[in-house]
């Protein structure tokens, strides 16, 4: 019989790698993918040491069309098969549509977005089968569009209402399907975005990327459809349920100007 493995992608660094120790800790096999050996053979080597469990790597770019494809080879090479799908990968590009290049904004949707669905089409049946799940790694920016990093919030609205659909329709399945939707974390994010140094993370008090792991792996298998770690990120998500978006989006645009400088 196959192994059964917890399939992470992302997981060279940040959130990715620290639910991946988490899993680890919690006596799950991986199967880590990202587009970085080197970072991905470190963080084997890490969780080898630190728990003894098999750790598989995969340095697969998920933007290329045929990334769940290369997946699958994998698995398939290593007689793996999925248990739970964790949907992490995924990057923004801070500033103004018009102003960021169109490969760019057209990558994020491929990998945000696209890579997601592909892989979590090409792997459900088996996460049925090995009663699993689907935790789909989204942020407080889902809640609200986001002027200034306008396609990284609409990538995420899509994370989770997509997760929320597919929680409902496999309700009967028992496989649990989860939306963890974390607030700012120091994580390599904001380098690749293109933010500069700014109070914004420190003022939100952030969670690290360990915390978010443990909180949103608890959510998951206590079988919560949604995740906001943190209680400034709840009080956030809360406000912007109450308030009109035309109030909204000029706040929005403020702090993400002031975020890039």
């Amino acid at each position: 019989m196959s192994r059964p493995v917890a399939l992470v992608t992302g997981a060279s660094s940040g959130i990715g790698e620290a639910l991946a120790h988490a899993l680890a800790e919690q006596g799950e096999d991986l199967l880590l993918i990202a587009r970085t050996q080197s970072e991905l053979a470190r963080v084997q080597s890490e969780i080898t040491a630190a728990t003894g469990r098999f750790v598989a790597i995969a340095a697969i770019d998920l933007e290329r069309p045929d990334g769940a494809e290369a997946v699958r080879a994998v698995l398939r090479e290593q007689d793996l098969s999925v248990r739970h799908l964790v949907n992490n990968a995924g990057f923004g590009l801070a500033g103004d549509m018009a102003d960021l290049p169109a490969a760019g904004q057209v990558g994020m949707v491929d990998l945000n977005c696209r890579a997601l669905l592909a892989l979590t089409l090409a792997f459900l049946p088996e996460i049925r089968e090995n009663e699993g799940g689907v935790l789909n790694v989204a942020s407080v920016a889902a809640f609200t569009p986001g002027p200034g990093l306008s396609v990284y919030y609409a990538t995420k609205a899509f994370v989770l209402s997509l997760t929320r659909a597919l929680a409902f329709e496999e309700h009967e399945s028992g496989i649990r399907v989860c939306a963890l939707c974390p607030g700012p974390v120091p994580t390599k994010f904001g380098t690749r975005a293109g933010f500069g140094q700014s109070g914004v993370i420190a003022l939100t008090r952030p969670l690290s990327a360990k915390d978010v792991a443990h909180i949103g792996l608890a959510g998951y298998f206590g079988r919560r459809t949604v995740v906001v770690p943190g209680l400034i990120p709840r009080l956030m998500v809360m406000v912007l349920s109450l308030l009109p978006t035309r109030l909204v989006l000029p706040v929005l645009a403020k702090a993400q100007r002031q975020r890039r400088r």
